[in-house]
């Protein structure tokens, strides 16, 4: 959701991370957070919804994400890693995601991006606005009528 935070530094370092990852390496996302992303977005009236879902459903058909569900053995680690004391247990679940299959969260969420001790990577910044294909950029542009703040990251 951070393409679509109401700090334009966030936003604009969020496209940027989708932008640049749009070809190539497939980027892994937890079905939690898809889920987590919807239910931020169904908060919102009906009109912002359908001006925000054309935009994500092309991305996420022309982009490599593949989504995959928390396993076991990441539930444990998440648990029981001292690491990882303190997170919220999304975040938790999260990097120990990314610690199991050897990965980093790239990600803008202020409590993770704070933690030098965990594989996360903070996205951004970047000088300019990135900008996506032509298609998809325009509507990148209408889904931007849905904003969200900095907690909701």
């Amino acid at each position: 959701m951070g393409m679509h935070s109401a700090d334009e530094e966030v936003r604009r370092a969020c496209k940027g991370f989708f932008t640049e990852h749009l070809e190539g390496v497939p980027v892994l996302m937890s079905l939690e957070h898809v889920g987590r992303c919807d239910d931020l977005v169904w908060r919102f009236p009906r009109q912002t919804q359908d001006d925000y879902y054309p935009f994500m459903d092309n991305l996420h058909t022309d982009m490599q994400i593949v989504r995959i569900g928390y396993e076991e053995a990441d539930l444990r680690l998440a648990l029981e890693a001292v690491a990882l004391c303190g997170l919220p247990l999304h975040e938790r679940l999260l990097v120990a995601m990314a610690m199991r299959r050897d990965t980093v969260v790239a990600t803008a969420s202020p409590r993770l991006r704070a933690r030098s001790d965990l594989p996360v990577r903070p996205v951004g910044p970047v000088d300019r606005e990135p900008a996506f294909p032509s298609r998809l950029e325009l509507l990148y542009e209408r889904s931007l009528v849905l904003r969200v703040d900095a907690d909701d990251l």
